[in-house]
């Protein structure tokens, strides 16, 4: 190469390195968004993720892809978001277990669940229900109360597993309730239902999207809300504060949530797309069909709402000694 064609080369070079420098940044997004599920497809937490999802894509003009990382109480989802880019195309359900009970309930977790994550906004709550095996002849709350009083201890109930919503307000309700039930903590809400409806365990403790099915075919009989107000999809079940017992508010609460060094600016386009997600007429109507309640609430509003559920809960769980490490 002679010098006039080196001299040449490297003009090209530096024109191509000022353009590249100087090329403005595409707005945000400019390719698909990951959206990290900590449970395994075809349960309630993945529908209302893909339900919401495909709304979400469209405000964003990207993709939505669901990534299910199942396992461990959805730590292995939460460290693994915790420690993605922060970028804004990883974003992830989070439910009271990952943001409320899981720091009260291990010692150690691999990720920091005030520190680690920025809050986007809440999507909705499902609400909790006792529940009885058609063949243990249970069909009133008050009766129910009654053979719990008079038996302790004799009764199975079961629950999705140790440290779940379904498992903390089993908690609250015999704290407040003066009862005394043997928990039976299954890995998963599906196996769990499947040996309610089969008679190998009398109660469980069901999250109205796992079980709106059952409960309609007349295989769970649904008895006791654990909330203060009834519920619209099943407006005769009998609430824990009706029969006395007011303290007793538990849901299986969901919210979106991204690593914690994300801009600013993409939080806030995020928080904006999903409230105008939430708030769609279609999606809140699917929602509320598969047992969702849809709650939208922005940043702070959830923010709030966390720090209040952790006072809560957190008191909840040294008081009863839970531990699960």
């Amino acid at each position: 190469m002679t010098r006039i064609h080196r001299f040449a080369a490297a003009l090209l070079a530096l024109a191509a390195s000022f353009f590249a420098f100087d090329a403005p940044a595409q707005p945000y997004p400019n390719k698909q968004v990951r959206w990290v599920v900590g449970y395994p497809a075809g349960g309630g937490t993945d529908f209302l993720a893909r339900t919401t999802g495909a709304q979400l894509s469209q405000s964003l003009g990207q993709p939505v892809v669901i990534d299910n990382r199942p396992g461990a109480a959805a730590i292995i989802a939460s460290e693994h978001v915790a420690r993605s880019p922060a970028d804004g195309y990883t974003i992830m359900s989070a439910d009271n277990g990952v943001l409320v009970y899981n720091p009260a309930l291990y010692k150690k977790l691999p990720y920091d669940a005030e520190k680690d994550f920025a809050l986007i906004g809440m999507m909705g709550r499902s609400s909790l229900i006792i529940t009885a095996s058609p063949n243990t002849g249970f069909t009133d709350a008050k009766a129910l109360l009654a053979e719990l009083k008079r038996s302790p201890g004799k009764y199975s109930v079961a629950t999705p597993g140790l440290g779940s919503p379904h498992h903390l307000a089993l908690e609250l309700f015999q704290r407040e309730a003066g009862v005394s039930v043997l928990h039976v903590p299954y890995k998963g809400g599906a196996p769990a239902l499947q040996d309610l409806m089969g008679g190998q365990v009398p109660l469980m403790v069901l999250d109205l999207p796992s079980g709106v099915s059952a409960v309609k075919a007349g295989k769970a009989i649904p008895l006791i809300a654990l909330q203060g107000e009834r519920m619209p999809q099943l407006p005769n079940v009998v609430t824990a504060k009706e029969l006395g017992f007011p303290a007793v508010e538990a849901f299986a609460w969901q919210g979106v949530v991204v690593p914690a060094a994300t801009p600013k600016d993409i939080q806030a386009r995020l928080g904006a797309d999903l409230m105008k997600t939430m708030n769609d007429s279609g999606v809140r109507q699917k929602l509320q069909d598969a047992g969702w309640d849809p709650k939208p609430a922005d940043a702070a509003e959830m923010t709030r709402y966390t720090e209040s559920e952790r006072k809560k809960w957190h008191a909840l769980i040294k008081a009863r000694d839970i531990k699960l490490d």
